[in-house]
């Protein structure tokens, strides 16, 4: 974990109330997929905590919807040229085990950001089989980054782009003919919830990236606490985000 004063290269809007943020850390820092960092807002107190898209050397790129007052204090005010503090990486990440060949990549809204480091990660090395979903087109972004896994669907959910329903409804459809070795998701809790009711008794490892409100990131404030299946509590900055699917209540 470093604290980082990087320079803006880029933060362009790259669909509706999503935008594209790529910062040079001055010196590469290794990040895992999955991984998170907390980005300073300016005058807000609290920083906000957004996933790594895309980590290469130097340049590191984060994609956030606009959605409170510290998500668009960073769309509005972070030019190129300009500093912005960063503490990165924060969080535990992915991990794909040698024995995991054939992956399946589920994701819904945000949550693909991570997902999208997931893949880069495993292209070339890993069968990837992905399944993104958004709202409508006017949400679809990234499509290029995606496209680096073996096959990958598109899922709107009023059908006006690629397959008409959610992430989870495209890949149960196809879970039978990928047979995937271990399953990796980032989306928001229901979505979530729909793939553990899915795959239930399939004997499948399912690992998911929890979406929560955070406020510091290295978990002293504890208010991402989530509950776990065992009756005991996590931090989803510190202990997660990543968790086990069955180990944590959604």
């Amino acid at each position: 974990m470093r604290e980082v004063n990087a320079v803006v290269l880029e933060n362009k809007r790259i669909a509706e109330n999503v935008f594209s943020l790529t910062v040079s850390t001055d010196d590469e820092i290794p990040i895992r997929p999955g991984q998170f960092a907390m980005l300073g807002a300016g005058e807000h107190v609290l920083r906000r905590p957004i996933a790594v898209c895309k980590a290469e050397g130097e340049r590191v790129t984060f994609c956030y919807q606009v959605k409170g007052a510290g998500t668009r204090y960073l769309s509005q005010n972070y030019r190129a040229g300009e500093r912005i503090p960063v503490l990165l990486p924060l969080g535990n990440g992915f991990f794909v085990g040698e024995r995991e060949t054939r992956i399946a990549v589920v994701g819904g809204g945000v949550g693909v950001f991570p997902l999208i480091s997931l893949i880069r990660a495993c292209a070339g090395r890993k069968e990837i089989f992905s399944y993104m979903g958004f709202r409508n087109k006017a949400a679809l972004c990234m499509e290029y980054e995606m496209q680096r896994s073996d096959k990958l669907t598109i899922a709107t959910d009023d059908g006006s782009a690629g397959f008409h329903g959610t992430a989870v409804q495209a890949f149960m459809q196809d879970i039978e003919e990928i047979r995937p070795d271990a399953v990796f998701s980032c989306g928001p809790v229901p979505m979530l919830r729909a793939l553990k009711n899915a795959v239930a008794g399939r004997g499948i490892p399912v690992y998911v990236s929890l979406e929560e409100r955070m406020g510091c990131g290295v978990g002293a404030c504890l208010v991402c606490v989530c509950d776990l299946t065992d009756g005991r509590h996590a931090r989803v900055c510190k202990d997660g985000p990543v968790f086990e699917i069955g180990e944590v209540e959604l």
